[in-house]
Formats: structure tokens, sequence, C-alpha cells
């Protein structure tokens, strides 16, 4: 009887190791993932921000530089910002620390606010290259693409790219959510003698 008993709890013990194994090794892939999922829009903002500051064209027509429109400079301003929250952010995935509630809190605001950064820069730009494409008769706003092609081609580029980035902000924002209230407990609709909701707390 006692060698059984030995024997069970061996067996338990194993299962309970590889059980714990498995779990530290899909902790680690999943940490792998985010981080490269938090590395490539500092990438494609950087590629988007570099384009963007080289945008200028001179002609017969004039000169046209990227710092003459604010929704560009914009652009670039959210870029850069966006670019270094990527690579703190990235840093911070990869670096194995306990995840607490404070961190995951903050690392989801973060993620909000930078994808509504960057949503928000390229849907301004990209009005403004509607515009340059298409002109505007009711307020005698003619097409600027056909004089200042070259331009209007970075340009669009540039804001193509930074949609790239929302992509990527998009899901780590689902990440972000997902790790959030998945520690919280599962709401309790009614009390067993109130028909009344309650608050959940975090486990």
């Amino acid at each position: 009887m006692a060698d059984e008993l030995g024997s069970m709890t061996q067996k338990r013990s194993a299962s309970e190791k590889e059980q714990t194994q498995d779990m530290i090794h899909s902790s680690s892939s999943a940490r792998t993932v985010e981080t490269l999922l938090r590395v490539a829009p500092m990438g494609l903002c950087t590629a988007a921000l570099v384009v963007m500051l080289k945008n200028s064209q001179t002609n017969d027509f004039g000169d046209l530089s990227y710092s003459d429109l604010g929704a560009f400079k914009y652009l670039v301003y959210a870029n850069a910002i966006c670019a270094a929250y990527s690579l703190l952010s990235a840093f911070d995935t990869a670096v194995p620390r306990p995840l607490t509630l404070s961190r995951s809190w903050t690392m989801f605001f973060f993620d909000q606010v930078f994808t509504y950064l960057t949503l928000a820069a390229g849907t301004v730009s990209s009005e403004i290259l509607y515009l340059a494409y298409n002109g505007d008769e009711n307020v005698t706003w003619s097409k600027q693409c056909t004089v200042f092609d070259k331009f209007c081609s970075k340009a669009t580029t540039s804001v193509g790219i930074t949609f790239g980035a929302v992509a990527c902000y998009v899901l780590l924002s689902l990440i972000s959510s997902y790790r959030l209230f998945s520690s919280y407990a599962a709401p309790i609709p009614f009390l067993a003698n109130k028909a009344t909701e309650i608050a959940v707390f975090p486990r």
C-alpha cells in the first residue's frame, strides 16, 4: 500500500511538473509574440516618419514641403511619439515580470491612447490628401497633386504606412484588453435572495 501511494505521489508530482513547464513555455511564447508585435509599429512609425520628413518638391509652380501643412506635421509628431512608446512597451513586455493589475491597466490605457493617436493622424492626413487629389469646388480649392505629384506620392506612402501601424496597435489593444479584463472574476447576475446586480472586484 505504501509503495502504491508513493508511486501515485511521484506520478502526480511528475504530471504537475509537466503542466508547470507547459505553462511556462506557453507564457514565454506569448510574450515573444507580443514583443514582436510591439516592435512592428516602431518600424512602421519610423518609416512613415522618415518618408514624410523627406517629403518636399520644388518646380516651376513653387515649393511645397510637409511642414507647410499642419496635418502632415501632426503625422510626423504622432509617429515619432508612437515609435518611442513601441520601443519602451516592447522592452517592458520582453522582460519577464509578474503581471500585476496596475501593470495591466497601464498597458491597456497607453495602448488605447496610441491607437487613437495614430488613427487620428492617419485620418486627418488622408483628408488632406483627398482634397489634394480631388480638390473642392465649393471652396475653390484646385487639385494640387497634378502639380506636385511626387509630393503627393510620398505623402500617400507615409499615410499608408501609418495605417499599418494602426492595425498593429488595434491588435495590441485587443491583447491588453483581454489580459486586463480576464484578471477580473465573472460577474454575478443576482444574489440568491435579491435580483440585484453587484460589483465585481479583482481577484
